[in-house]
């Protein structure tokens, strides 16, 4: 287990990295509004705005006091609910330490493109297997996949400070605790049995990732930079 905390990698091309910011604000102040019940119960909102696969490909229909929204736009609200504070605390530190620089890389207004279609992915890779599915996939894990994939393209050589096993603080190549996070995200979706973790929404978010960094970065950006940190 690594736990990433700072990169040190300095932006180039924005002042302040705005749609990460606004990305993380806007995560934070919908998980407190689910917590609050301000939407009613928690599994209830989670129901009416998570991807649900047999929803989503018309093998069920919610209640009509849970369709608050056509099920296609469910593919977009469920990146912004969260099955707890863990939940959330984990994708919004992923968040905060590499997405900055890929909104450098490729410009606030791409970048937010970038970071939903990777989520769509998420959503829709995760349903492909089980499209009768009735459980809802909520969370921002696959659009944060796509942002660690790209991180991982852009600055392989950069050391990542982290926690190892959570305890120890070490300088690690992005290439070797990224490209292992990455690796661990593909062999749970492949063998783990079951769980509450929608593995495939990673692995959906990481190829969409890897897929969409060439064509959304800047011209000027180069892949594989050999910038250090």
């Amino acid at each position: 287990m690594f736990v990433p905390i700072h990169d040190g990698v300095k932006l180039k091309y924005v002042v302040r990295p705005q749609t990460t910011y606004s990305l993380i604000v806007l995560n934070i102040v919908v998980f407190t509004v689910v917590v609050l019940g301000v939407l009613g119960p928690e599994n209830r909102a989670d129901t009416a705005l998570g991807v649900i696969p047999a929803v989503l490909f018309g093998h069920a229909v919610l209640a009509p006091d849970l369709a608050w929204i056509p099920a296609p736009f469910t593919l977009i609200t469920s990146m912004f609910m969260h099955g707890g504070a863990w939940h959330l605390v984990g994708n919004m530190l992923f968040l905060w330490v590499f997405s900055d620089n890929v909104e450098d890389a490729m410009g606030a207004a791409r970048f937010l493109v970038f970071y939903l279609l990777c989520g769509i992915a998420g959503g829709l890779v995760f349903c492909l297997p089980d499209t009768l599915s009735e459980s809802p996939l909520i969370g921002a894990s696959g659009a944060v996949s796509g942002v660690v994939a790209s991180y991982l393209m852009l600055y392989p050589r950069v050391r990542v400070l982290g926690l190892v096993f959570n305890v120890v603080p070490l300088r690690i190549p992005a290439v070797f605790c990224v490209g292992a996070w990455i690796l661990l995200q593909i062999g749970s979706a492949l063998f783990s049995q079951g769980g509450q973790i929608g593995w495939w929404a990673h692995v959906g978010g990481i190829v969409a990732g890897l897929a969409l960094t060439p064509v959304m970065k800047r011209k000027s950006v180069q892949l594989f930079s050999e910038q250090k940190s």
